[in-house]
Protein backbone atom coordinates (compact mmCIF):
# COMPACT_ATOMS: atom_id res chain seq x y z
CA UNK A 1 0.00 0.00 0.00
CA UNK A 2 2.92 2.55 0.43
CA UNK A 3 3.69 2.81 -2.96
CA UNK A 4 0.16 4.25 -3.61
CA UNK A 5 -0.33 6.77 -0.47
CA UNK A 6 0.66 9.93 -2.66
CA UNK A 7 -1.39 8.94 -5.49
CA UNK A 8 -5.02 8.49 -2.71
CA UNK A 9 -3.79 11.45 -1.35
CA UNK A 10 -3.68 13.58 -5.04
CA UNK A 11 -7.66 12.10 -4.67
CA UNK A 12 -8.57 12.45 -1.78
CA UNK A 13 -10.86 15.56 -2.31
CA UNK A 14 -12.74 13.30 -4.60
CA UNK A 15 -13.31 11.00 -2.40
CA UNK A 16 -14.99 12.85 0.04
CA UNK A 17 -18.19 12.17 -0.64
CA UNK A 18 -17.96 8.70 -2.39
CA UNK A 19 -20.67 6.62 -3.57
CA UNK A 20 -21.57 3.83 -2.19
CA UNK A 21 -20.07 0.53 -2.56
CA UNK A 22 -21.47 -2.55 -3.34
CA UNK A 23 -20.97 -6.42 -3.67
CA UNK A 24 -22.78 -7.92 -6.34
CA UNK A 25 -23.55 -5.87 -10.00
CA UNK A 26 -27.22 -4.97 -8.85
CA UNK A 27 -26.09 -1.75 -7.58
CA UNK A 28 -23.52 -1.27 -10.49
CA UNK A 29 -25.60 1.74 -12.57
CA UNK A 30 -26.57 3.04 -9.56
CA UNK A 31 -23.30 3.95 -8.80
CA UNK A 32 -21.83 4.83 -11.72
CA UNK A 33 -24.00 7.53 -11.78
CA UNK A 34 -22.92 8.83 -8.56
CA UNK A 35 -19.24 8.27 -9.34
CA UNK A 36 -19.56 10.48 -12.26
CA UNK A 37 -19.94 13.24 -9.88
CA UNK A 38 -17.51 12.67 -8.40
CA UNK A 39 -15.40 11.81 -11.11
CA UNK A 40 -16.03 14.87 -12.57
CA UNK A 41 -15.28 16.91 -9.51
CA UNK A 42 -11.92 14.76 -9.50
CA UNK A 43 -11.25 16.57 -13.26
CA UNK A 44 -12.59 13.94 -15.49
CA UNK A 45 -13.94 15.55 -18.74
CA UNK A 46 -16.70 14.25 -21.51
CA UNK A 47 -14.72 10.99 -22.91
CA UNK A 48 -13.65 9.91 -19.64
CA UNK A 49 -17.46 10.45 -18.55
CA UNK A 50 -18.63 8.61 -21.47
CA UNK A 51 -16.12 6.08 -20.72
CA UNK A 52 -17.63 5.53 -17.32
CA UNK A 53 -21.45 5.53 -18.38
CA UNK A 54 -20.19 2.83 -21.21
CA UNK A 55 -18.31 0.53 -18.29
CA UNK A 56 -19.90 -2.76 -17.99
CA UNK A 57 -19.81 -4.91 -14.22
CA UNK A 58 -16.87 -7.40 -14.68
CA UNK A 59 -17.59 -10.63 -13.62
CA UNK A 60 -14.23 -11.89 -14.35
CA UNK A 61 -12.67 -9.66 -12.54
CA UNK A 62 -14.26 -9.95 -9.14
CA UNK A 63 -13.44 -14.03 -9.63
CA UNK A 64 -9.42 -12.85 -9.94
CA UNK A 65 -10.00 -10.72 -7.42
CA UNK A 66 -11.08 -13.69 -4.84
CA UNK A 67 -8.89 -16.07 -6.35
CA UNK A 68 -5.02 -14.63 -6.13
CA UNK A 69 -3.27 -18.10 -5.01
CA UNK A 70 -0.31 -17.31 -7.35
CA UNK A 71 1.40 -15.14 -4.33
CA UNK A 72 0.63 -17.41 -1.90
CA UNK A 73 3.01 -19.62 -3.30
CA UNK A 74 6.79 -20.52 -1.94
CA UNK A 75 9.57 -18.56 -3.64
CA UNK A 76 10.65 -22.02 -5.27
CA UNK A 77 7.48 -22.34 -6.75
CA UNK A 78 6.13 -19.08 -7.59
CA UNK A 79 9.17 -18.77 -9.46
CA UNK A 80 8.42 -22.14 -10.96
CA UNK A 81 4.88 -21.11 -11.54
CA UNK A 82 6.05 -17.64 -13.35
CA UNK A 83 8.74 -19.13 -15.64
CA UNK A 84 11.56 -17.14 -14.39
CA UNK A 85 14.20 -19.24 -15.92
CA UNK A 86 12.52 -18.49 -19.28
CA UNK A 87 12.21 -14.99 -18.50
CA UNK A 88 15.85 -14.59 -17.43
CA UNK A 89 17.01 -16.77 -20.75
CA UNK A 90 14.84 -14.56 -23.03
CA UNK A 91 15.90 -11.67 -21.00
CA UNK A 92 19.54 -11.97 -21.33
CA UNK A 93 19.02 -12.21 -25.08
CA UNK A 94 16.72 -8.58 -25.43
CA UNK A 95 19.11 -7.16 -23.49
CA UNK A 96 22.14 -8.24 -26.03
CA UNK A 97 19.69 -7.78 -28.78
CA UNK A 98 19.19 -4.27 -27.81
CA UNK A 99 21.97 -2.82 -24.83
CA UNK A 100 21.82 0.92 -26.13
CA UNK A 101 18.00 1.51 -25.22
CA UNK A 102 18.51 -0.49 -21.84
CA UNK A 103 21.63 1.91 -21.20
CA UNK A 104 19.74 4.98 -22.18
CA UNK A 105 17.52 4.11 -19.65
CA UNK A 106 19.86 3.76 -17.03
CA UNK A 107 21.73 7.00 -18.05
CA UNK A 108 18.50 8.70 -17.49
CA UNK A 109 17.23 6.97 -14.66
CA UNK A 110 19.27 5.04 -13.10
CA UNK A 111 17.33 2.30 -12.94
CA UNK A 112 19.87 -1.13 -14.26
CA UNK A 113 18.72 -3.41 -17.80
CA UNK A 114 17.77 -6.44 -15.48
CA UNK A 115 15.59 -4.84 -13.44
CA UNK A 116 12.87 -3.48 -15.88
CA UNK A 117 13.61 -6.77 -18.07
CA UNK A 118 12.53 -8.77 -15.23
CA UNK A 119 9.16 -6.95 -14.69
CA UNK A 120 8.59 -6.78 -18.61
CA UNK A 121 9.11 -10.27 -18.69
CA UNK A 122 6.97 -11.06 -15.45
CA UNK A 123 3.84 -8.60 -16.33
CA UNK A 124 3.32 -9.81 -19.97
CA UNK A 125 5.69 -12.43 -20.80
CA UNK A 126 7.46 -9.09 -23.05
CA UNK A 127 4.31 -8.20 -24.16
CA UNK A 128 3.58 -11.74 -25.89
CA UNK A 129 0.13 -11.33 -23.18
CA UNK A 130 -1.32 -7.66 -21.95
CA UNK A 131 -4.70 -8.89 -20.70
CA UNK A 132 -8.20 -9.39 -22.21
CA UNK A 133 -10.33 -7.34 -20.11
CA UNK A 134 -11.60 -4.00 -20.56
CA UNK A 135 -9.50 -1.84 -18.78
CA UNK A 136 -12.32 0.72 -17.92
CA UNK A 137 -14.84 -1.90 -17.26
CA UNK A 138 -12.72 -3.68 -14.87
CA UNK A 139 -11.26 -0.96 -12.63
CA UNK A 140 -14.42 0.92 -12.11
CA UNK A 141 -16.09 -2.21 -11.25
CA UNK A 142 -13.04 -2.88 -8.30
CA UNK A 143 -14.28 0.90 -7.34
CA UNK A 144 -17.43 0.12 -6.84
CA UNK A 145 -16.55 -3.53 -5.35
CA UNK A 146 -16.27 -3.02 -1.00
CA UNK A 147 -13.64 -5.40 -0.64
CA UNK A 148 -11.06 -2.89 -1.67
CA UNK A 149 -13.13 0.73 -3.00
CA UNK A 150 -11.01 3.05 -1.46
CA UNK A 151 -7.64 1.02 -3.07
CA UNK A 152 -9.21 1.28 -6.79
CA UNK A 153 -11.34 4.59 -6.60
CA UNK A 154 -7.88 6.83 -7.34
CA UNK A 155 -7.39 4.13 -10.31
CA UNK A 156 -10.77 4.72 -11.79
CA UNK A 157 -10.13 8.06 -11.76
CA UNK A 158 -7.38 8.02 -13.53
CA UNK A 159 -8.23 5.52 -16.08
CA UNK A 160 -10.96 8.21 -17.02
CA UNK A 161 -8.38 10.93 -17.33
CA UNK A 162 -6.22 8.74 -19.64
CA UNK A 163 -9.69 8.37 -21.83
CA UNK A 164 -9.79 12.12 -22.08
CA UNK A 165 -5.97 12.12 -23.05
CA UNK A 166 -6.24 9.65 -25.23
CA UNK A 167 -4.72 7.38 -24.10
CA UNK A 168 -6.90 4.42 -23.95
CA UNK A 169 -10.13 4.01 -25.40
CA UNK A 170 -13.32 2.11 -23.51
CA UNK A 171 -12.01 -0.98 -25.97
CA UNK A 172 -8.83 -1.23 -24.70
CA UNK A 173 -7.77 -4.50 -22.53
CA UNK A 174 -5.02 -5.33 -20.06
CA UNK A 175 -5.22 -7.37 -16.79
CA UNK A 176 -8.31 -8.29 -14.86
CA UNK A 177 -7.62 -6.33 -12.18
CA UNK A 178 -7.29 -3.59 -14.55
CA UNK A 179 -3.19 -2.77 -15.37
CA UNK A 180 -2.16 -2.31 -18.56
CA UNK A 181 0.12 -2.04 -21.10
CA UNK A 182 3.98 -3.56 -21.43
CA UNK A 183 4.23 -3.97 -17.84
CA UNK A 184 1.02 -3.49 -16.56
CA UNK A 185 0.41 -0.17 -14.65
CA UNK A 186 -2.70 0.56 -12.73
CA UNK A 187 -4.27 3.22 -14.35
CA UNK A 188 -3.53 5.89 -11.61
CA UNK A 189 0.16 5.31 -11.40
CA UNK A 190 0.02 5.51 -15.49
CA UNK A 191 -0.97 9.01 -15.44
CA UNK A 192 1.29 10.19 -12.74
CA UNK A 193 4.21 8.47 -14.08
CA UNK A 194 4.09 7.60 -17.96
CA UNK A 195 6.45 9.27 -20.18
CA UNK A 196 6.23 9.51 -23.64
CA UNK A 197 10.04 8.46 -24.41
CA UNK A 198 8.99 7.51 -28.13
CA UNK A 199 8.61 11.81 -28.67
CA UNK A 200 5.41 10.83 -30.84
CA UNK A 201 3.31 13.13 -28.43
CA UNK A 202 1.39 10.30 -26.55
CA UNK A 203 2.26 8.25 -23.71
CA UNK A 204 1.69 4.60 -25.22
CA UNK A 205 1.70 2.10 -22.71
CA UNK A 206 0.93 -0.89 -25.53
CA UNK A 207 4.67 1.05 -26.91
CA UNK A 208 7.40 -0.81 -25.02
CA UNK A 209 9.73 2.53 -25.37
CA UNK A 210 6.96 4.28 -23.50
CA UNK A 211 5.90 1.83 -20.92
CA UNK A 212 9.92 1.17 -20.47
CA UNK A 213 10.77 4.02 -19.51
CA UNK A 214 7.89 4.77 -17.50
CA UNK A 215 9.02 2.03 -15.59
CA UNK A 216 11.86 3.41 -14.99
CA UNK A 217 10.29 6.58 -14.10
CA UNK A 218 8.27 4.82 -11.93
CA UNK A 219 11.35 3.63 -9.76
CA UNK A 220 13.45 6.19 -10.04
CA UNK A 221 10.43 8.92 -8.24
CA UNK A 222 9.93 6.22 -5.62
CA UNK A 223 13.29 6.29 -4.12
CA UNK A 224 15.59 4.59 -7.00
CA UNK A 225 19.24 5.22 -6.10
CA UNK A 226 21.57 4.79 -9.01
CA UNK A 227 24.20 2.06 -8.90
CA UNK A 228 22.94 0.57 -5.31
CA UNK A 229 21.95 -2.96 -4.84
CA UNK A 230 18.51 -4.13 -4.83
CA UNK A 231 18.67 -7.91 -3.33
CA UNK A 232 16.89 -8.07 0.03
CA UNK A 233 18.85 -5.95 2.03
CA UNK A 234 20.25 -3.11 -0.06
CA UNK A 235 18.73 0.08 -0.67
CA UNK A 236 16.62 -0.31 -3.60
CA UNK A 237 14.83 -3.69 -2.83
CA UNK A 238 12.42 -1.07 -0.55
CA UNK A 239 11.81 0.70 -4.53
CA UNK A 240 11.26 -2.69 -5.76
CA UNK A 241 8.26 -3.43 -2.85
CA UNK A 242 6.40 -0.37 -4.02
CA UNK A 243 5.86 -1.90 -7.57
CA UNK A 244 4.19 -5.27 -6.19
CA UNK A 245 2.83 -5.80 -2.76
CA UNK A 246 3.30 -9.90 -3.06
CA UNK A 247 7.11 -10.94 -1.30
CA UNK A 248 7.81 -13.75 -3.77
CA UNK A 249 7.42 -11.32 -6.59
CA UNK A 250 9.48 -8.87 -5.35
CA UNK A 251 12.33 -11.50 -4.18
CA UNK A 252 11.57 -12.98 -7.81
CA UNK A 253 12.22 -9.71 -9.67
CA UNK A 254 15.37 -8.89 -7.39
CA UNK A 255 16.92 -12.23 -8.07
CA UNK A 256 16.11 -12.48 -11.78
CA UNK A 257 16.87 -9.51 -12.29
CA UNK A 258 20.82 -10.11 -10.80
CA UNK A 259 20.87 -13.10 -13.28
CA UNK A 260 20.02 -11.15 -16.08
CA UNK A 261 22.51 -8.63 -15.47
CA UNK A 262 24.74 -11.34 -14.85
Amino acid sequence: MLRFALLFALFLPALASAAPCGNTSSGFETWKKDFAKQAKRAGVKKKGLQALAQSQYATRTIAADRNQKSFKYSLDKFMRVRGADTIVAQGRKRKARDPQFYAALERQYGVPAGVLIAIHGMETGFGNFMGDSQVVSAITTLAYDCRRSEFFIPHAIGALKLVDQGSITTATKGAKHGELGHTQFLPGNAMQYGVDASGDGQVDFYNMTDALASTANFLRKKGWKPGRGYQQGQPNFAVIQQWNAASVYQQSIAIMAARIDG
